[in-house]
């Protein structure tokens, strides 16, 4: 008597213990981000988590006691979500698949997998995920791969037209007398000045691709920023241009490669030029041009009153091969702005239409 009574309570623990897994099992399902369904061996609809509901867009148990072909003809079921499961059925009941993947249309990436058989007991179970964010990265992926390959290649082809070209410049050179014999000097200069645009180009699509490591050395900002001055105050006199170099209250060096330095302030200036060039109203063009200790940064700052640049035009202003002008490459600033980089400093640009442009440059100071 006493040994039945005890079997009893342990078939009644079992049987509550049963049913708490199960309850835990359904709770587990429910909350999962993915959309799950469950077909017995009769091809009956016995489990619907409310994810897949959410996905189907329907009621919560709208669904179930149906079978898969008994949905497409559900009156709650959407036509394009209609279609949709029927997609599925032939893609995995059909053919046979384990999984498929399909674009929704809101453009969002699915990915459907059934699991049956033996080891389900005959039963059918479909998980739903959206995969939309692996998707991106993996598309992402495979579009760096093939810009880098691109660029390696269009590097390797920009440095085998330099060859050819400075052959070209070459026999021009030999003919520009015979040219100056014929009256057709300007044939020579125009041929020569589009070999040296062409070979700029070239310089600029190689230095972009892959820049030069720093050949680094201290130099003062003042003593720079003075050699840059000298370098284009001529050419910005003749432009109309008036470049003024403010002076320095404190002694403040850098650890730059110089060339590279100079390259990207020459670069800054120039464009400022042009941008005071293509003003309309008659005013005369102002570069300032000085420097700033921030901390344990300096901060040298290139500012003109030219005509200013829009939201737009500043977004892409580093992109590579972007460009407001006519003959420009679009590479100038992409350069400058990975030299900047490289040497751990930062590059930023504010400006305002018709009222002008500046360009701050932070670099780590020698302390």
């Amino acid at each position: 008597m006493l040994r039945e009574y005890q079997e009893g309570l342990l078939l009644s623990a079992r049987s509550f213990q049963s049913g708490l897994i199960n309850t835990t099992y359904e709770n587990v399902l429910e909350n999962l981000d993915s959309g799950i369904m469950l077909f017995d061996e009769d091809g009956i609809l016995s489990f619907i988590n409310s994810q897949m509901y959410t996905i189907l867009e329907m009621k919560r148990h709208a669904l179930v006691g149906c079978t898969i072909l008994s949905m497409l003809t559900h009156v709650q079921l959407s036509r394009a979500k209609k279609r949709r499961v029927l997609n599925i059925y032939r893609e995995t009941i059909y053919k046979g698949k384990s999984a498929c993947e399909f674009v929704d249309e809101f453009g969002r990436y699915w990915r459907v997998s059934v699991t049956y058989g033996e080891k389900m007991n005959g039963q059918y179970l479909f998980v739903i995920k959206e995969i939309s964010d692996y998707k991106r990265i993996e598309q992402t992926a495979y579009q760096n791969d093939n810009l880098a390959m691109l660029g390696k290649l269009s590097a390797s082809i920009a440095h085998e037209i330099r060859n050819p070209l400075t052959s070209i410049r070459g026999f021009i050179q030999l003919l520009r007398p015979h040219l100056t014999q014929l009256g057709k000097e300007e044939y020579a200069k125009i041929i020569l000045a589009e070999i040296d645009r062409a070979n700029d180009i070239i310089h600029e699509f190689l230095a972009s691709s892959k820049p030069s490591v720093p050949q680094v050395g201290i130099i003062p900002v003042s003593l720079l920023l003075r050699e840059v001055v000298l370098l284009t105050e001529s050419e910005a006199l003749m432009k109309g241009c008036e470049i003024h170099l403010h002076p320095f209250s404190e002694d403040l060096s850098i650890s730059v490669d110089v060339k590279q330095m100079k390259q990207v302030v020459i670069n800054i200036i120039r464009n400022a030029m042009e941008a005071i060039t293509e003003r309309d109203d008659d005013y005369t063009g102002k570069i300032e041009i000085g420097a700033r200790r921030e901390g344990a940064e300096v901060r040298i700052y290139i500012s003109d009153n030219g005509k200013g640049m829009d939201i737009c035009t500043l977004d892409r202003l580093f992109n590579p091969f972007f460009t407001t002008k006519k003959n420009g490459t679009g590479l100038g600033l992409s350069v400058s702005d990975k030299i900047i980089k490289n040497h751990g400093g930062c590059i930023s640009v504010s400006s305002k239409v018709n009222e002008g442009t500046s360009f701050t440059i932070s670099l780590p100071l020698i302390q």
